[in-house]
Parts: structure tokens; sequence; C-alpha cells
């Protein structure tokens, strides 16, 4: 069987943890000025927007959640690892991460791109 040194791994858990708490807090400051356009606008087009955005916010922070699950999840699979293989994982584990490094890569394009369309938004009605 392959191992692979898990201080590796572990310094990268707690990246991806920063990074999504980081996502988590810039939300807030999106709802928040989402909000300020809610109370400025009540056009149905405007609302329309709104409540589009409201939604993916939503669907953000439960992405957040459940990537913030998966990292600890594995982290703890990588710490039980380590400790019954002299600080080493199997390459199984080492599989596993570069799917987690993936998805966590993909929901921050996912969030760029997000932010992107909100200030497009944000432009025409702020």
């Amino acid at each position: 069987m392959t191992y692979t040194n898990a201080s590796n791994l572990s310094v990268e858990h707690g990246v991806w943890l920063g990074s999504l708490d980081f996502y988590e807090k810039e939300l807030d400051i999106l709802e928040n000025r989402l909000a300020e356009v809610a109370e400025k606008n009540t056009d149905a087009e405007a609302k329309a927007g709104i409540e589009h955005f409201q939604n993916q916010f939503i669907v953000q922070r439960n992405n957040i959640g459940e990537l913030k699950h998966t990292v600890n999840e594995h982290a703890h699979l990588v710490f039980e690892d380590a400790k019954h293989h002299a600080g080493h994982v199997e390459q199984a584990r080492v599989d596993d991460h570069k799917k987690i490094d993936d998805a966590v890569k993909t929901f921050e394009k996912v969030i760029k791109d997000l932010r992107h369309e909100f200030n497009t938004f944000l432009s025409k009605w702020m």
C-alpha cells in the first residue's frame, strides 16, 4: 500500500476552512447590500433580482456548510489514519483529498461568478 505524509493534507484542511469562513462572511456583506437594494426598489424587475440573489445566497450558505462538514470529516479520517500509520495516510485518503480540493475550487469559481453577477445587478439598482 502507498502512504503519504499526513501533515501536507492537514495544512490544506486549515486553508480550506479559512477560505470557507471568508466566503461565509462575504455572503453576510452581500446580503446586507441586497437588503439596501430591497429597501430602495419596488420595481418588479428589481424584486425578481432580489429574490434570485436571496435564493443564491441561501444555496451557497448550504454549500459552505456541506463543504465544511466534508473537510472536517476528512480531517478526522486523516488524523485517525495518521495515528495508525506513523504520521502517514493511505493513498485512498489522498484521492479523497484531491476530490475535496476540486470541490472547493469549483465552489470558489461559483462564488466568484455570483459576486460578478451580483455586482452587475447592484450597478443597475443602487
